[in-house]
């Protein structure tokens, strides 16, 4: 076997060495990239007949890396006889493991969250869609996390099925990796299980679970600090994210409308491509402002809404007043209202309603974050803090509700 080492450089390829070794690292790495119907004996029998113009010989598209630990100074002049240890760590075994200090921390507090996608699943599901289903499932965790100020650092995912179709599992997985990767945290383990007689077949069902830090005396909310006049800051949502889909599935049904039709808000893709438009990410816009202090709480608006979720970053005596007239209703929240019959206050307790997350600054920060937030999305001032009184005892006021739709 005549191996060749390159290195692209600015002036073209350069060879670096070249020789005849299986066990050079190159090789190893190589070799797994021949077709799965190309035979490796059959290719070393012709190369001693002299017939290898006879053997058809095929590999696989994509890549191929290997990682080599070596002394310093390789290849040139380097050190010989050196010691290399890799077992810093213990082997994983049954269980992934995650090196805090590495990741820089001094004084950290792990969080930790657990999320499904709920019933948006029986529409990927309906409609053979599988590829963004799992990052609706990390974005539901990391989003968690990142409201309590954590930088999310590792992803473990449990895949349930009555049988297990190899072609939905390596989609729904890939989805799981695209959302570790937008949100800069490590996918270091998972489980997939076979319960025949649980699941019907054709079905599956997805829980995730994260873990981030926060350096002690970060953490959010800063409920203490929250005060009278501070600014409520809403960033877009995606659409409907993963939340209120058994309502969702409910209007379509008695609409009597396949998921393979034109969506009526989107003509340019079928309703069931609309539905599955994947949960927002947040954790790349965010961790730069809530590294800065400038944030003193924030709440993922997921089921619930704002009604439900915002309480739960508030003092007991303050409450917020929140202007739905300030940012645009995405129309599958106009749809919805008007065609599954659908109470302006209901739609406001259940879905997004087109704002994936909320902060409370104060009115000195509010420029610099809307500043730095602008950057990556749609961003907009949304309301403002006031006394649970002027609430009339109620801490969410949506204001001026009445002909948005």
């Amino acid at each position: 076997m005549l191996f060749t080492g390159l290195m692209i450089t600015n002036s073209g390829p350069m060879v670096l060495e070249y020789n005849v070794r299986f066990g050079d690292p190159e090789a190893e790495v190589t070799l797994p990239l021949l077709s799965d119907d190309t035979d490796l004996a059959e290719i070393m029998l012709a190369c001693v007949d002299r017939r290898l113009d006879s053997v058809q010989i095929k590999t696989k598209p994509g890549y191929a890396a290997v990682v080599v630990i070596a002394s310093d100074g390789y290849p040139r002049s380097y050190l010989k006889g050196k010691e290399i240890s890799i077992a810093a760590v213990p082997s994983g075994g049954f269980g992934g493991l995650f090196d805090l200090k590495e990741a820089g921390f001094e004084d950290p507090i792990l969080i930790s969250t657990t999320d499904g996608v709920g019933t948006k699943l029986k529409i990927a599901q309906a409609v053979n869609i599988h590829d963004t289903i799992g990052v609706d499932l990390v974005a539901m965790n990391v989003n968690d996390l990142v409201v309590q100020g954590a930088e999310p650092l590792f992803f473990l995912d449990y895949y349930a099925c009555g049988k297990l179709n190899v072609d939905v599992a390596i989609k729904v997985v890939e989805g799981i990796a695209n959302g570790c990767i937008e949100s800069n945290c490590g996918l270091i383990g998972g489980e997939t299980s076979e319960m025949p007689g649980v699941y019907s077949e054709g079905e599956y069902d997805l829980a995730g679970f994260a873990v981030g830090a926060v350096e002690r005396g970060k953490v959010l909310p800063r409920i203490s600090d929250i005060n009278v006049g501070d600014v409520l800051i809403g960033i877009a949502s995606s659409g409907l994210h993963s939340n209120g889909f058994s309502l969702v599935r409910k209007v379509i049904a008695k609409l009597s409308i396949g998921y393979e039709s034109l969506c009526p808000w989107n003509s340019n893709i079928t309703l069931g491509e609309s539905l599955l438009t994947p949960t927002k990410i947040y954790v790349k816009q965010l961790m730069p402002v809530v590294k800065k202090g400038l944030i003193k709480a924030m709440a993922h608006i997921t089921g619930g809404g704002f009604v439900d979720n915002m309480p739960r970053v508030l003092p007991e005596h303050l409450g917020v007043i929140i202007d739905p007239k300030l940012w645009e209703m995405p129309q599958v929240f106009k749809w919805l209202a008007e065609n599954g019959n659908i109470p302006l206050e209901e739609l406001f307790r259940t879905f997004n309603c087109g704002i994936g997350m909320v902060l409370i600054v104060s009115l000195e920060n509010e420029n610099n974050v809307m500043n730095l937030l602008r950057k990556y999305d749609d961003v907009y001032k949304i309301g403002r803090v006031v006394t649970k009184e002027s609430n009339n005892g109620s801490q969410v006021i949506i204001d001026g509700i009445t002909g948005i739709c």
